[in-house]
């Protein structure tokens, strides 16, 4: 099944209590570290040099890193301002064998969570790592509370990560993505990792409904509040109350339900419609849309204090032609999906169909790879699903292949010197100069490729 085969593909990602990335430039060291860590259940990768710490990050995804001070080309406080640019949050401990208060001031100053000296005594490495696991947002909760999300993408990991981090706060998020990213999905994630999990997940569209129908499903109304309300409504703000409350596509509300939303996160109160008494409720609120907000807020269509106080923690949901290598995993889970709904045996698909799959660009991402991969069980004869069939269910969006590597190399050169020429208005020689490349060599890759700088001249 494929939740069962993302598990065994992060399982040792995901093994003990916490991933720690430990970078020193001595071997003995780094293994008496890696013994006394993994004795405690921790999962350890171990590396020599920072060079290599930065090339583990997004395939180790660690949630603590511990790094020596002193080593050479890329030293520790070097490695620290890297990872936090990279992966902003990430827990630094600082090891160094010159336990000196400069040193320990310029680790601090710099956004290190800790400073040990050599020789680490043992206990209060462990006290320092279990600190740090606790600030990783290590998830408490002993079910699998992300196990709707499928996925072995970095940058889709990344997103948990950070879901993970601010799960047990009672911190606003704001989910963005384009639509069938997966944004209700990661909502609730947060939820079921949360302090509020046994209470109630609440989740409404506000596009999909009339202005005065949102506001009384949101709010409530009393019995009698306008025509047809033959009985008081407690509205979702109450019904979630305890738990987490879902606004989806936020950007849509109407301005006037705006600000009354606003007050609701400022007071912690909510009046419903036809009533003069407000009511505490303690709901979490997490926000999503597929628009840009800062942008309908420039344009008046969003209320900017509105924005800031939705706006504490973003989370960005890659799309789906970004994460291709979630695509096979994806099928997979809905191939049994579909099986087991409809209790016959699961079909597969072609090796030349996966392939179509992988290409395609999917404008409708998740949520149009389920609706084709239903579309080809309903509709193939066999078992079997042929790449013919995926190129008919896609129609006109069919990819024909991905690019092999010299041409998607090609490609990225093409579009790089092409950006360079652009920047420097055609002047070959800044553009070399930008490139890092002697003028000869430079004006040989512009006649690889096929570019004219006297176009760039015209063009500026």
């Amino acid at each position: 099944m494929a939740q069962t085969h993302r598990r065994a593909s992060l399982q040792d990602a995901d093994h003990g209590q916490g991933r720690i990335l430990l970078v020193d430039d001595d071997p003995g060291l780094l293994r008496l570290l890696s013994i006394r860590l993994r004795a405690e259940s921790y999962n350890v990768e171990a590396v020599e040099s920072a060079a290599e710490a930065l090339a583990a990050l997004p395939r180790f995804r660690p949630d603590l890193v511990i790094t020596d001070l002193r080593m050479e080309n890329m030293d520790g406080i070097g490695l620290l301002k890297e990872i936090q640019r990279q992966r902003p949050g990430l827990c630094v401990l600082l090891l160094t064998a010159h336990g000196t208060i400069p040193d320990a001031v310029e680790a601090t100053q710099s956004g290190a969570f800790g400073f040990l000296t050599k020789p680490v005594d043992k206990q209060q490495l462990l006290d320092y790592v279990e600190r740090a696991m606790k600030v990783s947002g290590l998830p408490q909760t002993d079910d699998d509370w992300n196990s709707e999300i499928i996925t072995r993408s970095p940058a889709m990991e990344e997103c948990l990560q950070q879901a993970r981090m601010v799960a047990d706060t009672d911190t606003r998020v704001l989910i963005t993505g384009e639509s069938g990213t997966g944004k209700e999905l990661l909502a609730r994630a947060i939820h079921r990792a949360s302090s509020r999990r046994d209470s109630p997940f609440v989740a409404i569209n506000c596009s999909a409904m009339a202005e005065d129908l949102l506001e009384s499903e949101l709010f409530g109304h009393e019995k009698g509040a306008f025509t047809g309300a033959h009985r008081a409504h407690k509205g979702l703000f109450q019904a979630a109350h305890g738990g987490t409350l879902l606004l989806d596509e936020i950007g849509d509300m109407p301005m006037r339900l705006q600000v009354k939303l606003l007050r609701v996160l400022q007071e912690e109160q909510v009046r419903p419609v036809g009533s003069t008494e407000a009511v505490q409720v303690d709901t979490r609120v997490i926000s999503a849309t597929h628009q840009n907000l800062t942008e309908l807020m420039h344009a008046g269509g969003f209320r900017e204090d509105l924005f800031y106080r939705l706006n504490v923690v973003n989370i960005q949901l890659p799309p789906l032609h970004e994460r291709r290598e979630d695509v096979p995993l994806l099928v997979e889970h809905f191939l049994v999906r579909i099986a087991a709904e409809a209790g016959q045996q699961r079909n597969v698909y072609a090796p030349e169909a996966v392939e179509f799959l992988v290409a395609n660009d999917w404008p409708g991402n998740v949520r149009q790879l389920f609706n084709v991969v239903r579309q080809n069980v309903a509709l193939s004869p066999t078992r079997v699903i042929s790449a013919e069939q995926v190129r008919s269910a896609l129609g006109e969006q069919a990819a024909s292949a991905l690019p092999s590597f010299s041409e998607a190399r090609d490609e990225f050169t093409r579009n790089y010197l092409s950006q360079l020429l652009q920047i420097t208005g055609g002047n070959v020689s800044q553009a070399a100069r930008l490139a890092k490349r002697n003028r000869t060599d430079f004006y040989k890759l512009l006649g690889r490729h096929q570019l004219n700088p006297e176009h760039f001249k015209k063009a500026r």
